[in-house]
């Protein structure tokens, strides 16, 4: 199916992850910092540790010692991450300021407790797409739409998560995929951004909706993703990109977030036709300049 530049507002969302550095109040700073940016849309990350990871990576020390927040990736993880009771805080704090909150989750047990708060969509990662018991946990019991990333995905894979969401008719309900490469950060050439175009032959009439997750530097690459027909644009979103951490590096600070904004929804303004031959900024211009015989 080819994109038929129908062009609609650009759905942005600020990937807070894990750089709210385990404190409940930069997660809300950086909340509203996504707010002043514009943005409508917020997402954090939801793991259960001990389930999602091996005893012995749980155990070894983080492999960049310096991004660490514990002796062990498995304490590292711990300190990073949000109880239920905090993310429905988080919640809450999203809907008495307009804003949207919504969450990736890792596991199984991270899913069946972020399902109960009722988000409007949940994310799952790249990481995690191969994780069957985990999707059948969103395709069945979750009401909202499902984004998956498709990140060191082979395209077997792919068609085997949209069949496994079409046989009980919820792919083109539910299922937004998003073209991703994963990397932190991901140069320009690895980005492959005609891999939408892909998604669109293959999927557009198959799965909900189709967007574009970067790990790279800069905007100018999701106003081109958006361009070729990404509905949602998610980034990844900090306060201060020398802050402590893996994801920070990759994240847009809140000048590259506005940034982003404005020029997505210049490009959404300006993706269509002329409405007549000569407009009537044009028409000026046309008398004092245009060559006459």
């Amino acid at each position: 199916m080819k994109f038929e530049f129908d062009y609609k507002e650009p759905k942005i969302i600020a990937e807070i992850g894990c750089n709210h550095m385990g404190k409940i109040d930069i997660a809300k700073e950086l909340i509203d910092l996504a707010k002043d940016a514009g943005v409508k849309y917020v997402k954090f990350q939801k793991r259960n540790n001990r389930e999602l990871l091996p005893e012995e990576q749980y155990n070894e020390p983080h492999p960049v010692p310096g991004n660490s927040y514990g002796n062990t990736y498995g304490e590292h993880r711990e300190f990073l991450e949000f109880s239920v009771e905090q993310n429905k805080e988080l919640k809450k704090y999203c809907d008495s300021i307009d804003m949207i909150y919504s969450t990736s989750v890792w596991d199984v047990s991270s899913a069946r407790e972020m399902i109960a708060i009722e988000p409007k969509f949940l994310k799952v990662p790249s990481a995690c797409n191969n994780n069957f018991e985990m999707l059948k946990v969103l395709r069945d019991d979750f009401k909202g739409q499902v984004q998956l990333s498709i990140g060191m995905t082979t395209k077997e894979e792919v068609e085997e998560i949209v069949n496994f969401f079409e046989a009980t008719d919820q792919a083109k309900l539910r299922l937004l995929i998003y073209s991703c490469t994963s990397g932190y950060p991901v140069p320009a050439k690895d980005v492959s951004l005609l891999e939408i175009n892909w998604l669109y032959d293959n999927y557009g009439h198959r799965v909900n909706a189709i967007g574009f997750s970067g790990h790279h530097l800069g905007t100018s690459l999701d106003v081109a993703a958006y361009t070729l027909g990404a509905r949602w644009i998610e980034r990844h979103f900090t306060k201060d990109r020398t802050w402590k951490g893996t994801d920070h590096g990759a994240s847009l600070e809140p000048q590259g977030l506005k940034k982003l904004t404005r020029d997505l929804n210049s490009a959404f303004e300006a993706l269509h036709y002329k409405e007549k031959d000569i407009l009537s900024i044009e028409s000026v211009q046309r008398k004092k300049l245009k060559y006459r015989k």
